[in-house]
C-alpha cells in the first residue's frame, strides 16, 4: 500500500541509502521461490528497520515473523557486537533459507532460530529486549504485546508491522475479520498504553514505533 504517488514513493526509495547486495540477492530468490513474496520488508522499509536499530544500537533483539530473514538482517546491521537476535517463524520450511542468508551475512553466530508458535516461545527466552519488531500474525498482535512488556525496559522499542491493513482499519469490519479487528484494537492500546510513547508512520502499510517510558 502506497500513501503517496509511485512518481513520489520511485524519488523517495532512490533517496535513500542503497539496498546491501546480499540483501538484494535475497529478494530476488524470495520473489523466485517463496509464496506470497510481498511479505518480505524489502528495500525502502528494510533500510528504515535498519537506521532504527543503528540509532537504538541493541544488544537482544526479539523478531516475531522471520519470513525469509529480510527483516531480522536489517535489524542486525545495528546490533551491538556481542548481540543477540532471536527471531520466530512458524513456518519450518522457511528454515533453511534464513539460515543461508543468516550465515552469510557476518551474523550468523548473533541470530537465534526459533521454530513454532511465538506465543510459546516468547516465555521461554529469558532476557531483557532493546528493540522488537512484530511482523507476524495480526491476531496475535495484543497477545504478544501483553508477553512482551515484561520483557522491555525503559527505553526500549517495539516496530510494529502492518498496522494500517491496507485502509481496511478506516472501513466498517465485519464479524468474521478477526485480523482488522485486531488491529483496531492493537493500535488504540499502543496508543493509549501507560507504559508506552507510540508514533504511528504511514510507511507502506503502516509502521508502528513504540518506545517504553
Amino acid at each position: 500500500m502506497h500513501f503517496i504517488p509511485d512518481n513520489l514513493d520511485d524519488y523517495v526509495a532512490k533517496h535513500s541509502q542503497a539496498e546491501p547486495k546480499l540483501l538484494q540477492e535475497l529478494n530476488h530468490e524470495t520473489w523466485q521461490k517463496v509464496l506470497t513474496p510481498r511479505m518480505l520488508s524489502g528495500h525502502f522499509q528494510g533500510r528504515i528497520l535498519s537506521i532504527i536499530s543503528k540509532l537504538i544500537h541493541p544488544k537482544n533483539i526479539l523478531e516475531i515473523g522471520t519470513y525469509t530473514g529480510y527483516s531480522a538482517l536489517c535489524l542486525a546491521e545495528g546490533m551491538k557486537k556481542k548481540g543477540l537476535l532471536h527471531t520466530i517463524d512458524i513456518n519450518e520450511e522457511l528454515h533453511d533459507i534464513q539460515r543461508k542468508y543468516f550465515d552469510r551475512s557476518g551474523f550468523g553466530n548473533q541470530i537465534i532460530q526459533h521454530t513454532g508458535n511465538a506465543l510459546d516461545i516468547i516465555p521461554e527466552i529469558d532476557l531483557t529486549f532493546d528493540l522488537v519488531f512484530i511482523d507476524a500474525d495480526k491476531r496475535n498482535y495484543c497477545n504478544y504485546l501483553e508477553l512482551l512488556i515484561p520483557k522491555l525496559k525503559s527505553g526500549s522499542v517495539i516496530l510494529s508491522d502492518n498496522v494500517l491493513w491496507s485502509g481496511k482499519v478506516l472501513k466498517p469490519v465485519s464479524e468474521d475479520d478477526i485480523d482488522t479487528k485486531t488491529l483496531v484494537s492493537y493500535n488504540k492500546r499502543l496508543n493509549e498504553h501507560p507504559r508506552l510513547e507510540t508514533v504511528l508512520l504511514p510507511i507502506r502499510d503502516g509502521l508502528t514505533i513504540s518506545r517504553v517510558i
